[in-house]
This record gives C-alpha cells, sequence and structure tokens, in this order.
C-alpha cells in the first residue's frame, strides 16, 4: 500500500506536532537507557530515508532530547515521541526499543505506510500514555482490546482519510467496550473506523463512558439513527463531526443546549426534516456544515450582533427562503456556500459588511435583484453566482479592491449591459466564467494591464458583438477560451492562441483563418476544440493535434469528402467527433473509425454503405444521410457500448438485422424510421428491459407486431406508425409500465380499443388513428382514472363506434393544467446519459384546420383530442368542458347528435373546434363566443339552427356554417328571414407540412376583434 502526501497534510502535521511537542521539550541530558531504545527502535523500523527528516538524523552521538520529534522531561526520559510523516512500511509489531519507553506519554506515528497490519497490542504497555496518534498510517483490521486498557488517554486518533482502503473496525470489542474503561478521553477521532452501530447502541456508548468528551469526529464509519436522546448528555462538546453516515433522522433540538460547540460538521447523513433555529443561535459555533443532505429543510435566521461563525456549508439542502439583513452581521465570516439550495429574493445589500469573507458561493439558487457590490471583501478569493436570477449591470465599482479574488462565475443569470473591463485587470483572476446572460455591445480592454493570470474565460451565450478583443491572444496563462453563441464578426487568428487547450467559437458571424498548410497547423494544442457554425467551408488543418477529446465542426458548409485523416486526429484519444449538418457526401477511403465514444455525422448526403460504427462508441447518428443498401448483419456486435443509435431518414433496405438484439444490454434509443426497411419485426427487439424509445415507423415492415415485451419492459415511447402492420396490438404492451408516448397509426391493424395500456399513467401521447380499430372505447373496471397525464389523442379514420364517456373526460388530468403550468413550456423528449445535451426528440403529427402537420417538437403543454372519422353516436359530453388547457378538438364526420355543449365555452385555450359532419342540433351557443384564441372552426353539415353569434363567430369564412339547413347571418348568404336548402358536401384534407416549434411564434390563422393574444404553439397558415 502506497499513500499519497499533500504538501497541506505535511504542513498540518508539521505544525501540529510543533505545537505539541514543543512545549513538552525541555532541554536536559537523554538518559542513556533511553537512546538505546530510540536507537533499537530505528533500527527495527523500515521506512525510506530520502523522505524521513526525523529518524534518518538520529544517531549516537547526539542527545537524544535534541533529536527532531523526541521530547524529554527535566530529567531525561523521553515522555513524547511524533514519527509521523516518517514513511515507515514495518518493523512496528515486537517492537521492544518503541514499548519499553515506559514513560512515554505522546505518541504520534500518524501519515506513515504500515502495510495492511493490526494495530500492535503490545501498545498497552505503555500506560503513561495521555495522546495517542494512528491516523492515516495504514493500520486495518480489529482495533485491540488493549486499546481499551490505557485509561489515561485525554486524545485518541485512529482515524483515516482513505475510504479506498480496507478501514479499521470495531467489532468486537465494539465501541462500547472501547471507551468503557477511557474516563479521562477529551477528544476521539474515529473518522473511517468501521462501527456499524445503530444510534440506540452508540450514542448511549459515548455518553455513558464519556461524558467529558470535547471533541468527538465519527465521519464515514456506518453509523445509523436515530440520534438517541442520551447523546444529550455530552454537554461539553465542542467540536462534533458525523459526516457521511447514513443517519435518515431529524437532527434534535438538545443540539441548542450544547452551549460550548464549536463545529458542527453532518454532511452526507441523509438528514431530514426541518432544521431547529435554535442550533443557530448556539453563540460559540463557528463552523456548520449541514451540505448534501437534500431532504433537510430549513431557513437562515436573524443573526445576532457580532455573530461568531466563521464558517457556514448548508449546499445541497432543502434549505430555502430570503437571506436575512442580519448576514451582514457576520463580520468575522470567511466562508459561506449555500449552493444548490432553494433560497430566493433580492440579494440583502448588507453582504458588503462582510470584511473577512474568502469564499461565497450562493450558485444555483432563485435570487433575484442586483449583484452587490463587494469592494469592502477585500480578502475575497472566490465568488459563484451562478444559475439564478440575478439581474441589472455590473459596473467597475463592483470589482474596486478586489486583488485577491482568483475565480469569479456570474453565469446563468439575467445581468446585462456591457461587461466592464476592469474585470480583466483583477491582479490575481484566474478563471472568469460570465456565459449565459444578457451582456452585450463589444468587449473593451482596461486601461490597466490585463490580468497575466487569467486561465479560463467563458463569455458563451450572450450578445457581445463586434471582434474578439487583440488581448485575449496576448494573455499569457489563457488555456480555455469560450466565447460560443454571441454576435463576434471578423476573422481570427488561430496562429496567435498558441498556450490554449480548449477554444469554443461556435454560433457566432466569424471567419476561422484555418487553412490546410503544408508547413504547420495554425492550431495549438487543443483538447477541446468547438468551431459549429463558424462558417468554414472546408476541413481546418488538424493533422498535427495528438491531444484532441472533443472536436464539433458541425452546421458549417463543408463539401466533399469527409479525409481520412480525421479518424487519427489525438492519435488515439479522440473521443467526441460531430461533423453533423454539413454538405459531406464521402468518406474517403482507406478509413478506420477510432474509439470514439460519441460520432455524430447526421443531416449530411452521406451515401453507400454504412460505416462500421467505433465498438466503444455510445452515441451514434447516422440520420438523415443518403446511406442505402442494407444495415449489415452484423451490426449489433459493433453496439456492445451504445445507448444512442440512429439511422432514420435514408435510403436503406432490407430487413432489420437480429444482431441488433445483442445491443439492448446497454441501448436506451433505437431510431430506424423513415427508411425502406422491410420484413418482420425481430420478435427479440421487443424483449429488451433497458430499451427506452423504439422507432421504426416510416418503413414497410410487415406481419404482426411481436407479443414478447419483457416483464421488466422499459420503453418510453413506441413509434410503429405509417408501416404495414396488421393483427393486433400485443397483450404484454401492458408491462411497458413507463409508456409515454405509442403510435401505431397509419397501419392495417384490427383489433379494439387497447385497454391493457390503461395502468400505464405516465402515458402522453397515443396515436391509433388510421388503422381498422373497431368496438367502443370505454375501458372497465377501474378506468376511470386511466391516462392523467394524457395530452394527445388520436383515434381518428377508424371504425370506433358507441357513445363517448364523460367519465374518460374527467379522468385526462393532463389536458386540465392551471394557468402557471401553461408557462412552464417544455418539450416532450427522452433524457438518456444523465447529460443536458443527450435527449430523444419525440414527433407527432395532429390535423389543424383539415391539415395533418407534423409537431417535430411536442410541448408538453399541448393538447389534442381527434376522434374524428369514426362513428360515434349520442351527444357529445359536458366533460369536454373540464379539458382547460385542450388546444385542438376533432370530431368531424362521425354521428353525434344533440347541441353543441356549452361547456366548450370554457376551453379558453381552444385553438382549433371542428365539429363538422355530424348530426348536432340545436343554435351555436353564445357562451362559444369567449374562445378568443380560437382561430380554426368548422360546424358544417350538422343541423344547426338559429342566427350565427356576432362578433369572433362572424369573422370565419361562411365554409365553417354551410350544410346547416336552419343557421342564418352573416357570413352566410342567408338572411335570417329566408333559409334556402344548400347540398351536402363532402371533404378530407390530406395536404402536410411541417413545423419545428423552436421557430413558432406567431397565431393560427388571422386575428379578430376583442384584442386576441397571440398563442405561440402555432404558425399562422
Amino acid at each position: 500500500m502506497r499513500f499519497l502526501f499533500s504538501p497541506l497534510f505535511f504542513l498540518i502535521y508539521v505544525l501540529s506536532s510543533f505545537c505539541i511537542f514543543h512545549v513538552a521539550s525541555v532541554h536536559s541530558q537523554c538518559l542513556e537507557d533511553q537512546k538505546i531504545l530510540l536507537l533499537q527502535m530505528k533500527d527495527n523500523f523500515v521506512f525510506d530515508p530520502s523522505m524521513s527528516t526525523k529518524l534518518v538524523a538520529w544517531n549516537q552521538s547526539t542527545d537524544c532530547c535534541l533529536w527532531h520529534g523526541v521530547s524529554c522531561n527535566k530529567i531525561g526520559q523521553v515522555i513524547g515521541l511524533d514519527i509521523s510523516l516518517e514513511a515507515i512500511s514495518d518493523g512496528l509489531q515486537n517492537s521492544t526499543g518503541l514499548f519499553g519507553l515506559r514513560y512515554l506519554q505522546r505518541l504520534n506515528l500518524a501519515e506513515n505506510r504500515f502495510d495492511n497490519i493490526q494495530i500492535p497490542d503490545e501498545l498497552h504497555h505503555l500506560t503513561s500514555l495521555t495522546y495517542l496518534n494512528l491516523s492515516n498510517a495504514g493500520f486495518v483490521g480489529q482495533i485491540p482490546i488493549e486499546v481499551s486498557r490505557m485509561a489515561r488517554l485525554v486524545t485518541l486518533d485512529l482515524s483515516t482519510i482513505f475510504p479506498e482502503f480496507e478501514p479499521l473496525k470495531l467489532e468486537n470489542p465494539n465501541l462500547k467496550t472501547l471507551v468503557q474503561n477511557l474516563k479521562e478521553l477529551r477528544e476521539l477521532y474515529l473518522d473511517g473506523v468501521d462501527i456499524s452501530a445503530p444510534g440506540g447502541d452508540w450514542c448511549p456508548a459515548l455518553s455513558s463512558s464519556l461524558p467529558n468528551l470535547s471533541n468527538l469526529s465519527l465521519s464515514r464509519c456506518n453509523l445509523s439513527g436515530p440520534i438517541d436522546s442520551s447523546f444529550s448528555q455530552l454537554r461539553h462538546l465542542s467540536v462534533l463531526r458525523l459526516d457521511n453516515n447514513n443517519l435518515s433522522t431529524s437532527i434534535p433540538g438538545f443540539f441548542a443546549n450544547f452551549s460550548k460547540l464549536t463545529s458542527l460538521s453532518l454532511s452526507s447523513c441523509s438528514l431530514q426534516g426541518f432544521f431547529p433555529d435554535k442550533i443557530f443561535q448556539v453563540p460559540t459555533l463557528q463552523n456548520l456544515d449541514l451540505s448534501n443532505n437534500e431532504l433537510l429543510s430549513g431557513n437562515l435566521p436573524q443573526f445576532p450582533q457580532r455573530g461568531s461563525f466563521r464558517r457556514i456549508t448548508l449546499s445541497y439542502t432543502d434549505f430555502s427562503g430570503p437571506m436575512p439583513d442580519s448576514i451582514g452581521n457576520l463580520g468575522m465570516l470567511s466562508r459561506i456556500d449555500l449552493s444548490n439550495c432553494y433560497f430566493s429574493g433580492h440579494l440583502p445589500s448588507t453582504i458588503t459588511n462582510l470584511t473577512e469573507i474568502g469564499y461565497l458561493d450562493f450558485s444555483s439558487n432563485n435570487l433575484t435583484g442586483l449583484v452587490p457590490l463587494f469592494s469592502m471583501s477585500k480578502k475575497l478569493t472566490y465568488i459563484d453566482l451562478s444559475r439564478n436570477d440575478l439581474s441589472g449591470s455590473l459596473s467597475s465599482m463592483h470589482f474596486e479592491g478586489l486583488n485577491d479574488l482568483v475565480y469569479m462565475n456570474l453565469g446563468y443569470n439575467s445581468l446585462n449591459g456591457s461587461i466592464p473591463p476592469a474585470v480583466f485587470a483583477l491582479p490575481s483572476l484566474q478563471k472568469l466564467l460570465l456565459s449565459n446572460n444578457h451582456f452585450g455591445g463589444e468587449v473593451n480592454e482596461s486601461s490597466s494591464t490585463p490580468s497575466s493570470q487569467l486561465d479560463t474565460l467563458d463569455l458563451s451565450s450572450n450578445l457581445l458583438e463586434g471582434q474578439i478583443p487583440e488581448f485575449f491572444f496576448e494573455l499569457p496563462k489563457l488555456s480555455v477560451l469560450v466565447l460560443s453563441s454571441n454576435l463576434f464578426n471578423g476573422t481570427v487568428q488561430m496562429e496567435n492562441l498558441q498556450n490554449l487547450t480548449r477554444l469554443e467559437l461556435a454560433h457566432n458571424r466569424l471567419s476561422i483563418n484555418a487553412s490546410i498548410s503544408s508547413t504547420s497547423s495554425p492550431f495549438p494544442q487543443l483538447t477541446r476544440l468547438n468551431l459549429a457554425s463558424c462558417n468554414l467551408q472546408r476541413f481546418p488543418d488538424l493533422r498535427n493535434q495528438s491531444k484532441m477529446l472533443f472536436l464539433d465542426l458541425s452546421d458549417n458548409q463543408i463539401k466533399g469528402e469527409i479525409p481520412s485523416w480525421i479518424w487519427e486526429v489525438g492519435k488515439g484519444s479522440l473521443s467526441h467527433l460531430n461533423l453533423s449538418y454539413n454538405l459531406l457526401q464521402h468518406l474517403q477511403k482507406p478509413y478506420q473509425i477510432p474509439s470514439l465514444t460519441v460520432l455524430d455525422i447526421h443531416s449530411n448526403q452521406l451515401q453507400g454503405d454504412l460505416p462500421i460504427p467505433p465498438p466503444s462508441a455510445i452515441f451514434i447518428d447516422y440520420s438523415g444521410n443518403n446511406f442505402n443498401n442494407s444495415i449489415p448483419a452484423d451490426i449489433g456486435n459493433f453496439l456492445s457500448f451504445a445507448s444512442f443509435f440512429s439511422l432514420s431518414n435514408n435510403s436503406l433496405t432490407g430487413t432489420i438485422p437480429e444482431s441488433l438484439c445483442n445491443a439492448t444490454s446497454y441501448l436506451l434509443v433505437l431510431d430506424l424510421s423513415d427508411n425502406s426497411l422491410s420484413g418482420t419485426i425481430p420478435n427479440c427487439l421487443l424483449s429488451s428491459q433497458n430499451l427506452g424509445v423504439l422507432n421504426i415507423g416510416r418503413n414497410i415492415l410487415s406481419g404482426a407486431i411481436p407479443d414478447t415485451f419483457s416483464p421488466s419492459c422499459g420503453l418510453r415511447t413506441l413509434d410503429l406508425r405509417r408501416n404495414n402492420l396488421s393483427g393486433q396490438i400485443p397483450g404484454s404492451l401492458a408491462n411497458c409500465k413507463l409508456l409515454e408516448v405509442v403510435n401505431v397509426g397509419n397501419n392495417y391493424i384490427e383489433d379494439i380499443f387497447p385497454c391493457m395500456l390503461k395502468n400505464s399513467s405516465s402515458l402522453r401521447v397515443l396515436v391509433l388513428r388510421s388503422n381498422r380499430f373497431n368496438g367502443n372505447i370505454r375501458c372497465h373496471p377501474g378506468a376511470n382514472n386511466s391516462w392523467r397525464n394524457l395530452q394527445i389523442i388520436d383515434i381518428a379514420f377508424n371504425n370506433f363506434n358507441g357513445y363517448l364517456s364523460p367519465k374518460s373526460f374527467l379522468s385526462w388530468r393532463g389536458m386540465m393544467l392551471d394557468n402557471d403550468a401553461q408557462l412552464e413550456q417544455n418539450y416532450l423528449k427522452f433524457k438518456f446519459l444523465n447529460l443536458n445535451n443527450f435527449y430523444y426528440q419525440d414527433t407527432v403529427t395532429v390535423t389543424i384546420k383539415g391539415l395533418e402537420l407534423e409537431l417535430v417538437k411536442i410541448l408538453t403543454v399541448f393538447t389534442s383530442i381527434d376522434f374524428s372519422c369514426n362513428n360515434f353516436e349520442g351527444e357529445i359530453p359536458e366533460t369536454v368542458g373540464d379539458l382547460s388547457s385542450l388546444n385542438i378538438l376533432n370530431l368531424t364526420h362521425n354521428a353525434l347528435t344533440g347541441p353543441i355543449p356549452k361547456s366548450i365555452g370554457k376551453l379558453t385555450q381552444l385553438g382549433s373546434l371542428d365539429l363538422s359532419k355530424n348530426k348536432l342540433t340545436g343554435e351555436i351557443p353564445q357562451e362559444l363566443t369567449s374562445l378568443t384564441f380560437l382561430s380554426f372552426l368548422k360546424l358544417s353539415y350538422n343541423r344547426l339552427s338559429g342566427k350565427i353569434p356576432p362578433g369572433q363567430f362572424q369573422t370565419f369564412s361562411a365554409a365553417s356554417y354551410e350544410g346547416n339547413l336552419g343557421l342564418c347571418g352573416f357570413p352566410l348568404d342567408v338572411s335570417c328571414n329566408k333559409i334556402p336548402p344548400t347540398s351536402f358536401e363532402d371533404r378530407l384534407y390530406n395536404s402536410k407540412t411541417k413545423i419545428n416549434w423552436d421557430y413558432v411564434s406567431a397565431a393560427l390563422g388571422y386575428t379578430v376583434g376583442f384584442g386576441i393574444t397571440v398563442w405561440v404553439l402555432w404558425f399562422a397558415l
């Protein structure tokens, strides 16, 4: 076993050893027997002389009381021995020299390299010991019972900070036995020792035997809760550390009674409940760490004047509420971390009173308002206010006097205005992160010299314009430059950036001077390069790049061949390659694709045979090309680690290879849609437990859907639309309890309504259109609460019949979202790999204004019901009016009777209503005139009568009302005094187009009176 010694730990131990032993060191003549014992001990030890600063200098000719690490009393007896950090690896067992030092009071063997040996039993011979430190020394196994006999111990430290090694453990003896005789113990450090005890055991064991304990540290000891009430007896506690134990309990209020408490650390303990406010009020408390307890809630209290806190860490908890102005009373505070909580409101201006603050992290909260001035906090080295909703602009006053500032992150806020030039002149600044704000204008250089220490600069996703400042290229230590998604223009000369390791200039208005040169590459040795959307028309010269891990050249105008040398970039280290959205046509041969993790070449013009995927890839996207021929029969053998594999929108023929079933151990997304694949669906393909998305729609597959869905099915999206599939919906599909999207539209399936899916509570989209389904759509029993999240149902062009159930509409809660939910628009997508940039986007086709429109992105607030072209009869249920967020209602071409429900007037989000070609009677309800979003209306060819309501309804064309013999008034050319007969017309609409919701901003149809607001879901058609 080899231990790593950091400079920090070395310094801590040197200083602590000096403090511990220097006091006891008295200049006296060493007794000869003591020297002999020490030299025997040295001779017995196996240590590394090159790392020793103490043992290596001990010799016979000098006074042992003057040896480094040795302290003596007035008569020359050795009472203190500090041989920590001496790289000792063996020789402790049976060390007569060490265990013969019977006057020894203090022994420190910490930070050595004893390789998997147990603590020696002979330690109990040192009966005078009051201080024993064996921490981080490599001891393993059971702590011997002999330690419990060292009754004079005041300090015992057996802790370890190396969790990857075998820990010490307390089984027999257990904790109770270990401490029951140590009545004098004041400090106990057992971090990393496996105690494995519940609160009902370890709490009484300590409180009954160690009533005077002041320092207790039991981090990573496999302790569980709850914290027993007996623990309250430890009233002298000053330091309490219980981090990284699975306590799974609330914090008892009696902690506030520990009147001497200075440090409380309970991070990563699975704590829950509400943190007692009174603990904040303990007057001696200086350090508080409750981080990484996501179920622990609480608020910041009103802090008293001249508060004693020096460190507060609440990150990754459920703390919330505003930050009190009294936080400015913590004048001694040097570090505060409230990141990843739920704090809200403005940052109090009193923060400027924290003159001792050095580290401040309020990132990932819900804070608003302005960024406070930190000019009074001269000791600040670290500021992170990222991922909030801070607004306003920055000025040079914000950074005045911050000469020690090393790190500043204000990214992911709503800051605007220009970036103050003074920020680039902070002399110690190393990392400046201002991405994802609204900063605009040109970036100007400060009149002062730019920071020579700046190594990371991220200004991405802002509105910055003009040329990239020249002084960026002159920063001597700059290694990371991220300027993506701005409005920068001009030409970038790559030879000026020779110190960079990461460069991202994507999505600007730049031109890159990076032509292929026969002499040298214009690029420095990079690990990450992103030149997406940089107007490249050819591949930049990257042949000499030997360290590159990430390369993105997507969304350019690169034509022709993918050069064979591109696969050698990075000399085997390249893991991410994105060449999508270019004009590439071929792969230069010969080529050998390296061990990439991500290969994205979609949306080009590549043709010919499919390239064999790299065997280690987890993301492979070949979609949107012109690859033809068949899918290689063994392709699944190259997808052993793949999570995403897409061949959609090519010209592939042949059958689906069964070898793809070999890839389903890790495969989460498989998309073979929009090809010309034929044959049947392999049985094994549907038996995967891990597959989350299967899209094989828009092919010419035939046969029945295999009834082989796994009992542990994990499917969320099943898209089989527009094939030649027949038979029935397999019953095993009911095993897929996580389904969100089921689309079997436009096939030849002959079945009844799929009631077996009634327990799929997560279902959002159900499309059965254009098949041969029949029967009614009622599901019994217990189906009234089915599909609570359903937002799109399309069963048009089938042979369904019967009455529409009022109870079905009441169960579709996904169409009853409130106004707040309407504002929280998101897209229906399947995320995988736990990364924001990797997700599968679901699509669906809906009928709007008689046109079939493909929603390339499905808004989670978009809702639609299409029951058209069936044989439904009876009245339209009044409960349809409870679907308050419904956008589209299409019931055309049925046999519905009775009046139009007045409750439809409550559907204030409705934009398209088609009730045409039924047998509806009565007048058009006046309540429908409140549908101010309505831009498409078809009530034609029914048996409606009476006058068309005035106002908005008179702005629709006459075609919306024709075929109703009893209707009159504008826009019909029928006076309400005379109603001539008209013929019945029959129209079906089949035209198609596509909508990309990224660009949808106009209302569907025309705007009418009453001040209709724009509906952001649809294009104007």
